[in-house]
């Protein structure tokens, strides 16, 4: 950094000398400077003509680059001195839990942290999010995340959720009802349905039925009486409450996986992250809360 900041005042002022000054430097501490510098980019940068010194053309079209980047240094040292929780946070999201939980209680974070501009991405499965540029993702499942430290959020209950009317014209009233049924298997969750019927104490492969890429496909299929969806209750419970939506069978059952925001390990430290965690795990204690 020591020798860019030799060369831009070499170049604004046009004097060894002077620019020596302005730096606090001796005249040949600075000419060594640049001469350092011209050897790592391989190119002259001034053309040295008896006492005086002048840029070259490729060094006047790098002093413009370079004064641009300083200066934006400069603006990003002052925002952080004034507000240090600022910056962007790269957040991926499972798509029906990040629009359906995540979405509308972000303007609360956005309010509390102004200074942080959130980037949203869809994520289904773990990814290196080093490599990604991403800061934190949500993930449901087992506690488990290359190079992530994880912050559990809440378990799940899954409710067996279909039309009104297929449930009329199937009769379903307990688990063993749905053996015959139509089912929505989701992608990310093959064994879902197959793990359900094993807690209702019933050997079944899983049945046959239509597969669906997210829960909110898998929603709009059980309410067009496509067949019968597992879905996570608090994902639902507007469709529930409105009957758009009802549960098959009288049964709510925990899934095996939980809900947890997974963090870069490497971007522990970054203020919005920490900003973050610390809301978000608020968020998910008052949703937790509503259930008991």
């Amino acid at each position: 950094m020591g020798l860019l900041v030799a060369f831009e005042a070499c170049a604004r002022l046009q004097k060894f000398t002077a620019a020596a000054e302005e730096l606090s430097l001796t005249q040949s501490a600075v000419s060594r400077q640049i001469r350092a510098l011209e050897d790592i980019v391989g190119v002259e940068l001034f053309a040295r003509e008896r006492q005086t010194v002048r840029l070259t053309p490729a060094g006047e079209a790098y002093a413009g680059e370079l004064r641009q980047a300083l200066h934006a240094i400069a603006q990003a040292t002052l925002r952080l001195k004034a507000s240090p929780g600022a910056g962007t946070l790269t957040l991926a999201i499972l798509p029906t839990m990040g629009t359906r939980w995540l979405a509308p209680l972000l303007p609360d974070f956005t309010r509390q942290n102004p200074g942080v501009t959130l980037n949203l991405v869809t994520r289904l499965q773990p990814f290196n999010m080093e490599a990604e540029g991403v800061d934190a993702a949500l993930h449901y499942g087992a506690p488990e995340w290359p190079r992530a430290e994880l912050d559990l959020l809440f378990d799940e209950t899954v409710v067996p959720a279909c039309a009104r009317a297929l449930k009329a014209q199937h009769g379903f009233a307990v688990p063993a009802d749905l053996l015959g049924a139509p089912l929505l298997h989701l992608a990310s969750r093959p064994q879902a349905w197959a793990d359900w019927f094993t807690a209702q104490g019933l050997a079944a492969a899983g049945g046959a039925g239509m597969n669906v890429d997210q829960f909110a496909t898998a929603m709009q299929a059980a309410a067009a009486g496509l067949g019968v969806a597992l879905l996570p209750e608090f994902l639902f419970q507007e469709e529930l409450a409105r009957g758009d939506l009802v549960s098959a069978v009288d049964v709510r059952s925990r899934s095996a996986g939980r809900y947890y925001l997974a963090c870069a390990a490497h971007r522990a430290w970054y203020p919005p992250l920490t900003a973050f965690r610390h809301w978000v795990r608020e968020q998910a204690a008052r949703t937790a809360a509503t259930w008991a």
